[in-house]
């Protein structure tokens, strides 16, 4: 049996939208890329959203917000020390420094108890992850965000549809990142969202993704280079208004054929959703078996996880390594990832910023002991037995 990590599902109506913006000749970002942004805010309860090219972007293009607001190049963001590593590289290439927290061992999650020894005169603002779509603990984030005076930008890039205390994942900070890869629930292939209920955080994000364009018109809003500008000289000094940049931005931009896909997405989210976190669910409680040397997230009473990954890590005593689970399971068929690095201490590209090893034994023990697995909609019980039959037969060959 061949267990892969993530899957898509392309609808015929994703295919259909193709057809038409190919036939159409109009392929960049448009209608469809409008239609798919509205139906995004509407599932995550936002009154905003502004599609871009990728999730890290996604990322990058929020905290790039800031600018308008005060916030200065060198400025710092507080993000967990445990993430993809997209969180750390968006940060900088924001123009920003990221200052690390280490995690929860529980939530794989920022630790809040430790966010408040590392906010200085320069933090503008945190950056929770919502890691494996297991919610960030939000309540004591937002009360230390509002004592200091930061924003809060989540990064929901697993999240899709996690709920934290009857609140949807991507509605509590001021701005939410969403990847919309592959192998995530509401996918477009590639490309990412941020989500706001902020009118002007939005004009600022189109903006951005545009290099920073001052034209707000519906032709250049569409970048469709055909289009009319009825604004085109209206800038007071005859300069063509199109080619007036109000800010440093970025060429982020997400295509039709990219929102047609996101739009047969959406049309089953729900579908996917349920599908993916019935397995999730399952195979959370299967697992409570392995105990002794291995263990995994649960899901608190008052949350619902956005199921995108199914995370193993290895107990202090387990008399294993991961690499030897992971080669196991690989051999079986089952596609594995590594639970992510400590981005300040295991990734060599944040070594400038001076970080030593053990100042964040929480995010470096994942970065040793932890991997995670697929749960998408395309596994069923007899994939999940499978799994759970493989890891039994390791540990009985290894302990």
């Amino acid at each position: 049996m061949r267990i892969p990590f993530g899957t898509i599902t392309i609808t015929q109506r994703a295919k259909d939208l193709i057809q038409e913006a190919l036939n159409s000749n109009r392929v960049s970002s448009g209608r469809l890329v409008r239609q798919f942004e509205k139906r995004f805010a509407e599932i995550i309860g936002r009154k905003e959203a502004v599609a871009l090219s990728t999730g890290t972007d996604a990322d990058a293009l929020a905290l790039a917000v800031l600018y308008d607001f005060g916030a200065e190049r060198g400025d710092e963001i507080i993000v967990p020390g445990l993430s993809f590593v997209a969180t750390g590289n968006a940060v900088l290439q924001a123009g920003f420094i990221p200052v690390f927290v280490d995690i929860d061992r529980k939530t794989l999650n920022i630790d809040p108890a430790k966010i408040e020894e590392k906010i200085t005169e320069k933090t503008r603002a945190m950056m929770p992850v919502h890691l494996m779509g297991k919610p960030a603990d939000m309540d004591p984030i937002m009360e230390i965000a509002n004592e200091h005076k930061l924003y809060v930008i989540e990064d929901a890039a697993e999240a899709h549809g996690a709920i934290y205390k009857g609140r949807k994942i991507g509605s509590i900070g001021d701005m939410s990142a969403y990847s919309l890869y592959v192998a995530h629930i509401i996918s477009t292939i590639e490309g990412g969202i941020v989500t706001t209920d902020r009118k002007d955080f939005a004009e600022i994000l189109r903006s951005l993704r545009s290099h920073g364009r001052a034209c707000k018109c519906e032709s250049c809003v569409l970048n469709i280079s055909s289009g009319y500008c009825d604004k085109r000289f209206k800038s007071g000094n005859g300069v063509d208004i199109r080619f007036q940049f109000e800010r440093i931005g970025y060429s982020a931009k997400m295509n039709e054929l990219e929102a047609a896909v996101g739009l047969g997405n959406l049309d089953i989210f729900d579908e996917i959703f349920e599908k993916k976190r019935e397995n999730l669910v399952t195979m959370i409680d299967k697992f409570h078996r392995f105990s002794q040397y291995l263990y995994t997230i649960d899901e608190e009473p008052y949350e619902k996880i956005g199921p995108h990954g199914f995370p193993i890590i290895l107990k202090e005593d387990a008399p294993f390594s991961r690499n030897e689970l992971v080669d196991y399971m690989e051999k079986a068929g089952i596609d594995t990832r590594n639970l992510f690095m400590s981005m300040p201490t295991q990734c060599r590209g944040f070594e400038f910023l001076g970080y030593k090893l053990g100042e964040f034994p929480v995010s470096e023990y994942m970065g040793d002991k932890g991997l995670h697995i697929g749960v998408h909609q395309d596994i069923g019980e007899e994939h999940i037995e499978y799994i759970m039959d493989t890891v039994a037969k390791f540990l009985t060959a290894n302990t």
